[in-house]
């Protein structure tokens, strides 16, 4: 599988009940290095342009308005399978169904609210990873 890199979002709502130095112990103890972070507000606009994959699925509204309420922080996780480590770390994006021990299972208020976001695959990661951080802030 090799060392990759994959982007995360601490969302809103972890966000304003300060939950992000818990979110990152979790992704560190799991072997993943934070090689770049920031604390951002988005736009409205710049939620919509991140998450334009969804436009078409009746909840893009509601998910810009959200991810633009209140700040985020990214990052970028550096590690041995990094993508699938970080997805394993969130959890399910369904919180009822996330494993005991998982950010969404101990974080997240509802699917919608979730605490997290983790790119799913090499392609996405490199995308999403572009549209925040320049090669200059990657340091790891």
């Amino acid at each position: 599988m090799g060392v990759e890199r994959t982007l995360s979002i601490i969302k809103p709502d972890a966000t304003t009940r300060n939950l992000t130095g818990q979110i990152n112990a979790k992704f560190e103890a799991a072997g993943l290095r934070i090689v770049a972070q920031k604390r951002i507000q988005l736009t409205p606009a710049q939620a919509g342009q991140f998450y334009a994959v969804h436009a078409e699925r009746p909840f893009y509204g509601e998910l810009c308005d959200f991810m633009a309420s209140a700040p985020v922080v990214t990052q970028v996780l550096e590690g041995e399978g990094a993508i699938a480590k970080n997805r394993e770390v969130m959890g399910a994006t369904n919180p009822a169904d996330a494993a005991p021990g998982t950010i969404r299972a101990e974080f997240a208020q509802s699917v919608g609210e979730n605490s997290v976001h983790g790119s799913d695959a090499p392609e996405t990661a490199a995308e999403e990873i572009a549209f925040f951080f320049s090669g200059l802030e990657l340091v790891g």
